[in-house]
């Protein structure tokens, strides 16, 4: 006699319910079809129309380099009452037409945000550095990058032919006569910024110092914490130095072709989508006459000296070496009971030490 089971039976065993038990067998008498079937609605009333999805295609190719949502947000603002898909669609659409090309992961240490948290206002401070260098023609190129912190207001993207401090001010002024002075201008230890002098100064801090300019230093080793700069830069070499111009001035107006961009069309993420134009205004510290700064004042108990030529400094007859960065510079020598504090404005340098044999400068 031969055993069958039943189809709750079955059912059970399997661990379907009778339902998808009789579905299968409905399907398997009516055309032996075992596979699944595609769950894919057979309409889809929210599904995006070919004319948007063109649109977001064009713009797209256009911008290679901005994602999703980066996207989004521009065509939303050039189109404010279009009715556009969500960050994932445009995703998948990108996907779909062969726009993404997949790249490996790699593992990267979260930036620090702590070091700009103080930042509420433009031109409280200036994030300052070069973005490496690369062959123009024949020549090296350095991209000199000045942006203000709060607001990312890209204020200068400048071809360098070398890092010295020459240039570097010589462009600089050119930002100041444009945007104002800010409060601070961080920058990281490197030439010409910084100096392994006392207190650090370089001939372009010593500038900023007697501007009233505060010169900020990242601590060595931790570019994050110029972050919205060094992020920046990623997308400046992607822009426009792969491949770079055939000469500097042809890698300039590439330069300000993308600072435009920056500024007044590419939405930024940390600004919500906004535009750093949209928040940034030039500031209204206004650069001095002279523009190298005056003297500064120093209290009435302070004796002032200025330093010579070669770095140095007369104090009891003798020329003690301070540093050559500060040439010509006015000092102020504070009294203290067996030394001299020595101060270059707000700045303290160090002391100098007295003793029957020899003047020293001990530096902080």
């Amino acid at each position: 006699m031969k055993h069958e089971d039943s189809v709750a039976e079955l059912a059970r065993r399997f661990g379907i319910s009778r339902k998808t038990a009789y579905k299968w067998i409905d399907r398997f008498l009516s055309g032996c079809e075992l596979a699944d079937r595609s769950r894919r609605p057979h309409s889809a009333p929210n599904a995006v129309r070919a004319e948007i999805e063109d649109a977001i295609v064009v713009a797209r190719k256009q911008r290679p380099r901005w994602g999703p949502k980066k996207l989004r947000a521009a065509l939303q603002r050039a189109n404010p009452h279009a009715v556009l898909p969500s960050v994932s669609t445009f995703a998948l659409i990108f996907k779909r037409n062969g726009l993404v090309v997949p790249r490996r992961r790699r593992s990267r240490t979260p930036p620090s945000t702590a070091p700009l948290s103080h930042v509420t206002s433009c031109n409280a401070l200036w994030c300052i550095d070069f973005k490496g260098d690369f062959l123009v023609g024949r020549k090296r190129c350095y991209p000199l990058t000045v942006m203000d912190a709060h607001t990312r207001y890209l204020l200068a993207c400048v071809a360098l032919p070398n890092t010295r401090a020459v240039g570097v001010r010589r462009a600089l002024l050119e930002v100041f006569r444009q945007f104002g002075l800010p409060r601070a201008i961080r920058s990281d230890n490197g030439s010409p910024f910084a100096s392994r002098g006392p207190a650090g100064l370089s001939e372009l801090s010593a500038w900023w110092l007697k501007l009233g300019i505060r010169h900020e230093r990242i601590e060595p080793g931790k570019p994050q914490q110029n972050g919205r700069l060094e992020r920046m830069h990623l997308t400046l070499k992607l822009d426009t130095a792969m491949p770079p111009r055939g000469s500097l001035r042809a890698q300039q107006r590439a330069f300000d072709r993308f600072r435009r961009e920056y500024n007044e069309l590419r939405p930024h993420e940390g600004l919500a989508h906004h535009l750093p134009a949209d928040f940034y205004s030039a500031s209204s510290g206004a650069l001095p006459e002279p523009y190298w700064g005056k003297d500064f004042c120093y209290p009435e108990d302070f004796e002032v000296v200025r330093v010579r030529k070669p770095g140095t400094l007369q104090w009891n007859n003798r020329a003690v070496f301070v540093t050559s960065v500060l040439r010509h510079q006015l000092l102020g020598l504070q009294r203290r009971h067996r030394s001299w504090d020595v101060h270059f404005g707000p700045v303290r340098l160090g002391s100098l030490q007295s003793s029957k044999q020899r003047i020293t400068f001990t530096r902080q």
